[in-house]
């Protein structure tokens, strides 16, 4: 069995579209990359924890949001 956590930031989706321009442009402004993530890019990281190549990889949290929790 293998257990991982994955902490996304940010990601567009249609719930953040609900979001005035200057709040969405504040938080965008605060990620290192200038921009936000993407569901296919939190789906990757899922997908390559899931597959077999990763099956030593256990017990560990991946921060999926540009940078931000670094700075």
């Amino acid at each position: 069995m293998r257990i991982n956590a994955v902490g996304s930031g940010y990601i567009d989706t249609p719930l953040f579209d609900q979001l005035d321009e200057e709040k969405k442009q504040a938080l965008i402004g605060k990620r290192p990359t200038g921009r936000l993530g993407t569901t296919e890019e939190v789906d990757n990281l899922v997908l390559f924890l899931s597959a077999e190549t990763s099956t030593f990889i256990n017990g560990s949290y991946y921060a999926i949001d540009s940078g931000y929790i670094a700075i």
